[in-house]
């Protein structure tokens, strides 16, 4: 009997555990009794009532399973570690807010058994706020033309993979994982699933402009040269302007030696422009130095606090 594993990342879900739980194995045992299944909820330091809900969910079922971080690892080695302790023939990753249909998971299976080694689900339409929808939409498209890798546009990683890809990942050793450019970049065979992604069940979305800051930094640094080489012309742009201004500068003062005295004002604001500039093009370079820097260390993804209904044999697993 293949097995199929359900990855479940949360954070402060107190009001969506039970019901999201509920949800995957009344979808799993109605539409796909002939598969065995394991649900895995991997929870980063919730500091509401997800973890006591937790035990309680594993304890009246023991196919469903816990992981607990010793504390906040971030939004993506959290659920990129999560992928790498599933056991099953294919493992599906979805949000705890219900935002990823719980209802398209018999469809990526029955994709899955067709061939498919990655079933990658596409958010052709959302409910979410249509600001925050089109500034996506600008990002993916400006990703997608910088990137060497031709990126999945609207791709959140919700989707299936196969154990042979879970097995990819677990000798990938990226400290800095970023799973929807990894899928693009070294994925199988992928076939795209169109949906439409619902609002929030309950509870507020723990993203902000910090997180959205860093998904992007993280997609850029990884995947695209452009910054640099944005960079690299910029500076020699900037560099002949600001010497053909100081020749030009010279000839005027030259000329209308006594007439040209207003002539420090363009300089002070042509001084404090350069500076701006390269202030901007320092912390753009500081973000793949960073990027650099976080691989070099080579830190664990994820640290446990605790397993719940794991096997004794995978209670040893690395917390890397």
């Amino acid at each position: 009997m293949k097995k199929i594993s359900i990855l479940i990342p949360c954070y402060n879900e107190e009001e969506n555990v039970v019901p999201m739980s509920k949800a995957v194995v009344n979808e799993l045992t109605t539409k796909l009794p002939q598969y065995d299944y394991e649900l895995i909820f991997i929870d980063n330091d919730s500091q509401d009532n997800t973890r006591p809900l937790l035990r309680e969910i594993c304890k009246n079922n023991p196919k469903i399973k816990a992981i607990f971080n010793a504390k906040n690892f971030g939004q993506f080695n959290s659920p990129y570690y999560g992928m790498l302790q599933t056991t099953g023939d294919c493992t599906i990753t979805m949000c705890c807010d219900f935002q990823d249909p719980v209802d398209l998971i018999p469809k990526m299976v029955e994709t899955w058994e067709k061939g498919a080694k990655i079933v990658s689900c596409i958010k052709t339409k959302s409910k979410e706020n249509p600001i925050m929808r089109f500034f996506r939409t600008i990002y993916y498209k400006i990703i997608k033309k910088m990137s060497s890798v031709d990126q999945i546009e609207h791709f959140t990683g919700f989707g299936l993979y196969d154990k042979n890809f879970i097995e990819v990942l677990r000798n990938l050793k990226d400290p800095t994982p970023f799973i929807r450019g990894i899928v693009a970049e070294l994925g199988y065979k992928r076939v795209d699933i169109e949906y439409t992604q619902a609002k929030r069940r309950a509870g507020k979305t723990h993203n902000n402009f910090f997180t959205l800051f860093d998904a992007a930094m993280l997609s850029f640094t990884s995947y695209t040269k452009v910054g640099l080489h944005l960079v690299t012309f910029a500076g020699l742009i900037l560099s002949s302007l600001s010497i053909l201004a100081a020749l030009v500068y010279l000839v005027l003062k030259l000329i209308y030696w006594d007439s040209f005295s207003a002539g420090l004002a363009p300089l002070i604001i042509g001084l404090f422009f350069i500076n701006a500039v390269e202030l901007l093009f320092i912390g753009f370079v500081g973000e793949y130095v960073m990027s650099i820097n976080t691989r070099v260390m080579n830190r664990p993804l994820v640290i446990e606090e605790e397993r719940i209904n794991f096997d004794d044999n995978q209670n040893d697993s690395p917390s890397e």
